[in-house]
């Protein structure tokens, strides 16, 4: 093996081995950031936790989106 091909194995393996740690980079900052979001409030309060409600202006609007 010349030089050149030991270059360019040793060039590739850099490659990969960057993008490997860029993408574990990239997974824990999510990750983290998932983590920190959840510890804070929506701000809303109680109007955020009652979920779906089917209220009388959205049963209209299906009714009349009837095809």
């Amino acid at each position: 093996m010349n030089v050149s091909q030991k270059n360019a194995k040793l060039s590739r393996r850099n490659f990969l081995l960057t993008v490997g740690a860029g993408g574990a980079a990239t997974a824990v900052a999510v990750v983290a950031g998932k983590q920190s979001l959840q510890g804070k409030g929506t701000g809303a309060g109680k109007r955020a936790s009652r979920g779906y409600q089917a209220t009388e202006h959205v049963n209209n609007y299906y009714r009349t989106a009837k095809v």
